[in-house]
Parts: C-alpha cells; structure tokens; sequence
C-alpha cells in the first residue's frame, strides 16, 4: 500500500488542472447543418445582401401608398389588379397611379410600388380592389439588405455557434464553415476486475462500467471520445496504451489512482510525464490523479462508478470545455429542503447524491461504487468542506444531473 501524500482541495485541483490547458488549434471545415455546438475558427462576413431584392412581408397588394392616403371603410380608395406576383416569380410589368398587385407574403415587389396593404384591409370586385385603409410608405414591406447588408460579419471567430447562426450562414449561400476540433480524449478503462459486456464474469469480476459514462460526459462537452479495450494493471500494459493513444489531446484512465499496490497509474506518469496532483479532499473521489505527459492532459480517475462519474462533473468536463474554446457552464439549480439528517466529514468537500420529491432532497448516496448512487439521482447537495452536518428540513442547494 502507498497512502496518497497530501490532499488539495477541489478548487485547487480545478484551478491547477485549467492551468494546464491548452485549447485546441486544429480546425475543420463543416457542413452548416453539423455546426450547432461548434466553435467558429474563422470570421464570416456577408457578400451578399438578405433579402436579395424587395419583398412583400404579407399576403395583398403592392401599391404606391399615396394612391391610399384618405382611404377608409366608408370612402374606400379603389385601384386596378394588373397582374398575381408569387413567391419566387419575378413581376412582369410596373405599377403606376390606380394600378395595383395581388403579391404573395415573400415574392419579389414589382417597380413603382412602395407599400403593400394587407388582404384584411380590401374588398376585391373582378379586376378591381378597394382599399379600406390607408397606407404608409414602407407598410409590410421588407427591403433588399433590411435583414443581412454586403460586408456585415456574421460569425466571429471564436464563437460558439447555434442553430440561428447556421440559419444566417444559409441566408448568405454558405454550406461550410471552418471550425475548431473537437479536442480527442481516450477513455482507457484499468484492472483485472472489469470485464467487457457480454462476457460471463469471473469470480471476482464485476462489469465494465465507467466506459459507458465517461464517454456521454465527454461528448457532451465538446470533446470526441475514443473508448479503448479494458487494460490490465501492469506497467508495461499501461504505458503501451498511452503510446497507442499518443496523438489524443487527453488521456482518462479509470482505476489505478487509488493506493493499493496494483494501482499503479502514479508510477506511469511519473515515468513518462509530470504529476500535478493525487489526491483530492473529495468525496466521493478522493483517489484522483492529474498530471500531463507532453501536451497531453492526464486524469487517473477512481475505479468505482459514482466516483468516477461525479469527478468527471466537477473537473473533467470544465477543462474539456475550456480545451474545446466552449463558454463556461452555468450549473442548473433547484431549491429544496434536506429529507432527513445527513452528517458529513469535515475537511473534505461531499457530493451528495439527492431524490426530488415535492421540494423534498432525499440522499440517493450508497457508496462510492454504487452507480444508482447516481442513475437513481436528480441531482447533488454541495456539503462544503467545513461543514459537518445538514439538518432534516434545511434549505439546500439542488444541482441538477
């Protein structure tokens, strides 16, 4: 056994492992459709305008709004229909005084009008329409360049894009757009108790787990995950699977941070790189490791499920976010009232897993290689470090899962 040294606190270990990224340079060029949750490596300026031309923004008629001025239900103006312009046709002839359109929401506006009154405000006679209210030039009308004007940047660099951004990026006629890659991080599952799904356990074995959660957390926020075989605990297994994984931006292994004498994940980075940290005063997942080999990040997260998963939340996923150029995630949060009395160890800060029932914060915590600890959960309690007890009905802080 090799008990860890000296615990950090979260903060530090947050702090420490952030000082440590680097955000990913590469870029790729996408589909516009793929681009929603990417993150802009280039500016985009418009060569275009949107709309590309004038366009009626109702169903009706164009006109020349001073042919309606004084009209009203009792002394309707009347004008004459010279022509049906629809969407995507193009007018045939222009409009002069007493002449009108029937236009389409979104067709083409014909020469010598400037206003378009709304079907409501007519009462059509064969060729003929009368206007029962007045209009105002510009009325329902939306002007060539109104929306996107040529030499408007519409993407800046750096910024993360959504679906309204891939909608401007259509309007201008782009189909790609350069982005950042999504940061490359392996998941590598460590020890001789884990066995694949779909194999009869061994005495002694337990399923393989941790490859199934870490991967959603990855993706989730901003990174690719490479799932690698289970590898057994040796050294030399070890650092062939950090070599195998070389060209990753991040290496995760789970297992083999802890302290018994085949958690050996310790000796590996001390070989091939630097150690930040090892230990945090955390519960659950204590036994996390943090350090880097070259430009590699390198988390040795805890074996058990619940540990593993919970410091994925708290320190993996706001360092992938910053290595991927995402913004910060703002955690959702609930208020609720503790359902019983829960002691906590001073010291270290405690994840506690928590049931919503009718504002009612019920403890979901089994243990640290429980995964219901949190598939069964909402969300999870904060218990500061220097806190040691919440009482039944105390007002606490839900961050939801």
């Amino acid at each position: 056994m090799r008990p860890i040294k000296r615990l950090i606190q979260l903060n530090d270990a947050l702090n420490l492992s952030l000082e440590a990224v680097r955000p990913v340079s590469r870029t790729e060029k996408i589909d516009i459709i793929d681009s929603p949750g990417r993150v802009a490596a280039e500016d985009v300026v418009s060569s275009l305008s949107v709309p590309p031309f004038s366009r009626s923004a109702m169903d009706g008629y164009a006109v020349r709004a001073k042919d309606t001025f004084g009209a009203s239900k009792l002394r309707p103006v009347r004008l004459k229909v010279i022509e049906a312009v629809y969407a995507g046709s193009v007018p045939r002839a222009s409009v002069v005084k007493g002449r009108c359109s029937e236009i389409a929401t979104g067709a083409m506006l014909p020469k010598g009008v400037d206003a378009v009154v709304m079907v409501e405000n007519t009462e059509k006679e064969g060729d003929w329409i009368f206007v029962t209210e007045a209009a105002h030039p510009g009325q329902h009308v939306s002007e060539k360049g109104e929306d996107i004007a040529p030499g408007v940047k519409i993407v800046s660099k750096g910024e993360l894009l959504n679906p309204s951004k891939a909608g401007a990026l259509a309007a201008i006629g782009r189909a790609r757009v350069k982005v950042y890659a999504r940061p490359k991080v392996a998941v590598i599952p460590t020890g001789n108790e884990i066995a694949e799904l779909g194999r009869e356990l061994e005495p002694g074995q337990v399923y393989n787990i941790n490859s199934y959660t870490l991967p959603g957390v990855i993706t989730a926020n901003g990174g690719e995950a490479l799932v690698s075989k289970i590898v057994d605990d040796s050294l030399e297994d070890l650092e062939a699977v950090v070599r195998e994984y070389r060209d990753c931006d991040m290496l995760v292994f789970s297992g083999g941070s802890s302290v018994g004498e085949r958690d050996i994940m310790l000796d590996v980075l001390e070989r091939n790189g630097r150690v930040v940290f090892h230990g945090i005063a955390v519960k659950p997942g204590k036994p996390t490791l943090f350090g880097t080999i070259g430009s590699q990040l390198v988390f040795g997260m805890p074996g058990y499920p619940t540990a593993c998963l919970s410091n994925a939340y708290v320190l993996l996923a706001p360092v992938l976010r910053a290595m991927a150029r995402l913004p910060k995630r703002e955690p959702q949060t609930v208020q609720a009232r503790m359902g019983r009395r829960v002691a906590s160890t001073t010291g270290r800060t405690q994840f506690l897993t928590v049931r919503l029932e009718d504002g009612i914060a019920h403890p979901a915590f089994k243990e640290s290689g429980a995964i219901t600890s949190m598939a069964f959960a909402d969300g999870y309690v904060v218990i500061p470090a220097d806190v040691d007890l919440i009482e039944k009905d105390e007002p606490v802080v839900v961050h939801l899962l």
